[in-house]
């Protein structure tokens, strides 16, 4: 119990934080408890109070969000799984009921992604909405969700990366980390303090989460101050932006999927994909949004001539006597002779 009580098990160690006894979990009436759902939890509440704010502000009834986040979770759910488990096909072939056990962990974020854009999509399409718009809207409840579910990897000290000195480097108890995401590197640097083996690293998710951030308010402040130029912008925006930051994250991590033996990391390859996919089609979009914009100003322009000249012609011809007039008063002059002087 006293090295129970002396035992740091993350330690920032350029940052001077130490955090001892990380537990996994806790007990209810007998029931174990996991901090990992717990803050999965919390991260669905926060990204569904994002996503009924931002719909409040824009006009759109929040109450459908309420229902389409429960369809989210669930095929969120089977997406992520079915992710992992298709790019990590060699630790289930052999044991198929392992695909469903879900206490022994491997869900993928992409792969939750695109579980729920898809839902997403269907849901609206079946609730006569406009699914650009629905898109724009949830994605934000999304990143925000993504944001505070990062600290569930920092409790679970998973999903971490490559050895390193930097100032926030994060030194982990050996005995409480998967053996499976330890590399040689990081053995090689191994170091003892108190008793205790650490082994030090990129704090990934820490990185993750404030990329998160940072995409998140700019999300927010484009839909909230109406930036947005086209209905699904805003989702290619996050597209854009969170594929990048995970583009440079996945780079770190030393529990990568890979595709096949190719030793290519799927994620980061998904993530430049989605990078040049949306960045084109938003490029596209806007050029196409300013073409649009260039023609309407024209044809107002037209409208607006040709207005005002059939308003110069009729002011011209009131302020003209007309061909017929003349000639009518040269006639009565002609038969009637020069006025005499009485």
């Amino acid at each position: 119990m006293a090295y129970l009580l002396m035992t740091v098990d993350i330690w920032f160690v350029n940052l001077g934080l130490k955090i001892s006894n990380v537990n996994r979990s806790f007990q209810v009436f007998g029931f174990d408890i996991y901090f990992y759902g717990c803050v999965i939890a919390l991260s669905v509440l926060v990204g569904l109070g994002i996503a009924t704010h931002v719909a409040k502000k824009t006009g759109q009834d929040p109450e459908r969000y309420f229902e389409l986040v429960v369809y989210c979770i669930i095929f969120g759910v089977i997406g992520a799984r079915l992710y992992y488990v298709i790019f990590a096909w060699d630790n289930y072939k052999n044991d198929l009921l392992q695909v469903f056990n879900l206490r022994g962990g491997g869900l993928a974020i992409y792969g939750a992604v695109i579980g729920g854009v898809a839902t997403a999509v269907i849901y609206s399409l079946r609730k006569k909405l406009d699914p650009r718009l629905v898109l724009d809207t949830a994605c934000c409840g999304l990143i925000a969700g993504q944001c505070t579910g990062r600290w569930s990897n920092f409790i679970n000290m998973e999903a971490f990366g490559r050895y390193t000195e930097g100032p926030f480097a994060m030194a982990l108890n050996l005995d409480k980390v998967n053996r499976s995401m330890v590399t040689e590197e990081h053995l090689a640097h191994q170091f003892v303090q108190d008793g205790v083996t650490y082994i030090q690293v990129h704090p990934t998710f820490l990185y993750e989460s404030l990329w998160s951030l940072g995409v998140l308010i700019i999300l927010l402040w484009f839909s909230l101050k109406k930036k947005k130029k086209f209905d699904g912008q805003i989702f290619l925006m996050y597209l854009a932006g969170y594929g990048l930051g995970r583009f440079w994250i996945e780079g770190l991590r030393t529990d990568q999927l890979k595709i096949g033996h190719t030793g290519l990391a799927v994620s980061q390859l998904l993530s430049a994909l989605l990078v040049i996919a949306s960045l084109t089609l938003m490029i596209v979009m806007l050029h196409r949004q300013k073409m649009m914009k260039r023609a309407e100003e024209a044809l107002a322009g037209a409208v607006s001539a040709a207005v005002k000249a059939e308003a110069e012609k009729r002011r011209s011809k009131l302020s003209t006597p007309s061909t017929d007039e003349d000639a009518t008063s040269k006639e009565e002059t002609a038969e009637n002779g020069p006025e005499q002087a009485p």
